[in-house]
């Protein structure tokens, strides 16, 4: 458990290195502020996290439902209650041994509306390149002829109501500032003596000049690797840290930055050695996080594909892919990845790719190109020596060996070419993998999710415990996650239509005229079941996967025919087939108990703590519901009453036990089964005196015959069963003494999942 939660009394005094047990992820909003997440603690602590995690708490765009679109890096965002509030919560979170963790946006911040909001952008379109602000982002004025292309027109310019309001330009609710001395000029002379362009938002897409946060031109790019703008844009959250308000930190997007191991090393000397950091980023199967980056580790993408990936039947998720293929006559994976990198980088980036051209002259621009599309991560790092071989060899063969070496070359020579081709590939992989390609290629819809890699979507057991030793090992203190604000399905949703992958003749064939769609919606409706306004929440999800496929219609040129039969697709809410619903139950508790034992620090997305159904955003970021009762009455000695209360229980359970016993979570040691049936069970030990088993695959292992004669061999010791039980109650009857190995069937007794404690 961590400790202490206490305020330095100086500033000389040395911090207690925090490592979380476990977090609790909350999603701050104006209709769920500090106050509410205060009301919550009671709650929260009696589960057994150690730490708070909030999404973003500084400033942002008003009614903003995230807090991702910062305008002010000083002031703590008032909507949610200003300082005082943050500070009452961290109080009363202390006052209950729960510790913050601050979400921070390092990346970008809002072109707001007021733009008046974001004063450092103000100053500058006001003042240009000569404002002290100026340094704050990155435009290329001469791309732009001296002006910032500012895409907030609905329409050409000449189509628009631009109007002077005295020292502003006005433009319906919007507000530009003027450059000294130009608002009495005429229109046109106006226009063009200031230090921006207003122009139609559908120019952003080839003639933006400023760095951006993927496609998003609301979203400006902030230039932290400047001491200075790091300065400023860090004061407060830590001043916050150093007043012990928080605790840990979660830098969101962090390969947005121009040299992502500099800027953890002057937050880590900043922040000091006592705060917890973790940084949001997606590493691709074989990708290690880099071992000198000072931080505890990711945030947990890459835990989050191996825990769903060993419950994914290979076979299965292989006859799952052919028949989509042949249904809807699309591409296989690799070829459906590439043609979105190339739509995305000549169309959505191409601004940004033409940035890169221009840097590296017209004899290169196609090996740069070429380079983009084919990089397997999501960017490299300055200074790295070589690109990656499989990368190169692509790049080759349709730019030339000779091109592509020149660029190798100036990518070692230029830091400034060399970061900026880093921004532009990590945004491409973003926007053409999890934004359009995750969205096309859906054989089976719960491998296409953040850190996942839909080709290849299964994980053998080996491989499991293979990432959990060195997980264990290397970044002990990292995080883990299965569902979170940016997943595209909730974790128990993925649970439903992993099962799919054991039994692919129950997926049926999908019907419209939109194959494709078809079969996205038939999965997207079993996923999500019978839940409170299934049809309509469905109908949501359905039009934005349409948009980002981009097959037939798109988020900028959407096709209104088109659309207008999306919501045919949308059918009753469908249960799972009956054969499929105790594999749903065993994938649901299974990944819990994974997620929830495995090393790392797992966190626990609002509500997922019990049953928790969630499509894309905005479902995922609904009010929570925290099941009050339902823990209060499995406290109370009551067995569970369905699969949601199961979940509870057993994550209630294990999170105490990391509050309580945190030496219970040391080390890692597969035990392995013997038997007809051993690959269907993952077992390990931590400490070791503790054991946790879950069921893989049990529609296929019922099919085969049960358990049968498939015996763990178990650590010395008499073992007592934890869960499933009441939470953190022995079960004494279940205690099994080491005699060399013990029926698998014996030791589950009918259970899919169970926990051991050691006496």
């Amino acid at each position: 458990m961590s400790q202490p939660h206490a305020t330095p009394e100086s500033e000389s005094d040395v911090p207690t290195p925090v490592t979380p047990t476990s977090t609790y992820r909350l999603q701050l909003r104006p209709e769920f502020p500090f106050a509410a997440a205060e009301a919550a603690v009671p709650y929260i602590a009696s589960l057994g996290v150690s730490h708070l995690h909030l999404s973003p708490v500084l400033e942002a765009a008003p009614g903003s439902t995230h807090g991702y679109d910062v305008t002010d890096h000083s002031r703590v965002r008032a909507e949610l209650g200003g300082e005082v509030g943050l500070r009452a919560l961290a109080g009363t979170a202390r006052a209950h041994g729960l510790g913050l963790v601050l979400d921070i946006v390092p990346n970008h911040m809002a072109v707001p509306t007021p733009l008046r909001l974001n004063r450092p952008l103000w100053e500058v379109l006001r003042d240009g390149p000569a404002s002290p602000y100026a340094r704050w982002f990155d435009i290329d004025w001469e791309a732009g002829g001296g002006q910032v292309l500012l895409p907030v027109l609905a329409g050409p310019v000449e189509s628009c109501e631009l109007e002077v309001d005295g020292e502003v330009l006005r433009y319906g609710e919007q507000r530009f500032p003027l450059r000294e001395g130009t608002s009495g000029l005429a229109l046109p002379e106006l226009l063009a003596a200031q230090w921006y362009r207003p122009a139609w938002w559908r120019e952003a897409r080839t003639a933006l000049n400023y760095r951006r946060f993927f496609t998003i031109s609301e979203l400006i790019g902030v230039r932290v690797e400047d001491p200075e703008v790091f300065t400023a844009t860090h004061a407060k959250v830590l001043e916050l840290v150093r007043d012990g308000v928080a605790e840990g930190l979660r830098i969101d997007h962090v390969d947005g930055l121009a040299d992502p191991e500099e800027y953890l090393r002057r937050l880590r000397a900043a922040a000091g050695d006592g705060c917890w950091v973790v940084v949001e980023k997606i590493l691709a199967r074989e990708e290690r996080l880099p071992s000198a980056w000072p931080v505890a580790g990711t945030t947990g993408y890459d835990a989050l594909h191996r825990v769903d990936g060993v419950f994914t039947d290979p076979e299965g998720a292989a006859e799952l892919a052919a028949r989509y293929g042949e249904t809807t006559g699309l591409p296989h994976w690799p070829e459906a990845a590439r043609a979105s990198a190339r739509e995305v980088l000549t169309g959505d980036l191409a601004a940004e790719l033409g940035a890169l051209e221009r840097q590296a002259g017209p004899e290169l621009a196609a090996a740069v190109r070429e380079l983009l599309i084919a990089f397997p991560v999501y960017r490299p790092y300055p200074g790295e020596p070589e690109l990656p071989p499989r990368a190169l060899e692509q790049a080759a063969a349709a730019a030339g060996p000779g091109a592509v070496a020149a660029v190798r070359e100036l990518l070692l020579r230029d830091p400034a070419f060399a970061a900026r081709f880093a921004q532009t590939s990590a945004a491409l992989r973003a926007k053409s993998l999890e934004d359009r390609a995750f969205y096309r290629y859906a054989p089976l819809l719960s491998a296409t999710e953040v850190g996942g890699e839909p080709g290849r979507p299964a994980v053998s057991a080996a491989e499991f415990h293979a990432y959990c030793a060195a997980l264990a090992e290397e970044w002990p203190a990292a995080g883990t996650v299965l569902s979170t604000h940016d997943t595209k399905r909730s974790a128990d949703v993925r649970a439903r239509i992993a099962a799919l992958s054991q039994a692919p003749e129950l997926m049926g064939r999908p019907e419209g005229p939109d194959p494709q769609l078809a079969w996205v919606a038939r999965q997207t409706a079993l996923g999500l079941g019978r839940v409170p306004e299934a049809g309509p929440r469905l109908a949501d999800a359905l039009l934005k996967a349409v948009r980002e496929a981009a097959l037939h219609t798109s988020w900028t040129e959407p096709d209104e025919a088109y659309e207008a039969g999306v919501a045919g697709y949308v059918r009753d809410p469908l249960d799972l087939p009956a054969e499929l619903a105790g594999a749903a139950r065993a994938n649901l508790l299974g990944m819990t108990l994974l997620h929830l034992a495995m090393p790392g620090v797992p966190e626990v997305y609002q509500g997922a703590e019990t049953e928790y159904r969630a499509l894309v955003d905005p479902d995922n970021r609904r009010p929570a519901h925290f099941p009050r009762r339902a823990l209060a009455r499995l406290d109370g000695g009551s067995a569970p009453e369905d699969a949601a209360e199961e979940k509870l229980g057993l994550t209630a359970t294990l999170l105490r036990l990391r509050r309580d016993r945190p030496e219970l979570f040391r080390g890692y040691a597969p035990v392995p089964a013997k038997g007809p049936a051993a690959d269907h069970l993952l077992a390990f030990t931590r400490a070791p005196g503790l054991l946790v088993a879950a069921t893989r695959l049990s529609h296929r292992l019922a099919a085969s015959g049960g358990w049968r004669d498939t015996h763990l061999h178990l650590p010395p010791g008499t073992w007592t069963r934890l869960a499933p039980s009441t939470p953190l109650s022995p079960s004494g009857d279940h205690a099994v003494s080491h005699s060399g190995s013990a029926e698998v069937a014996a030791l589950l007794d009918g259970h899919p999942v169970g926990v051991w404690l050691r006496r």
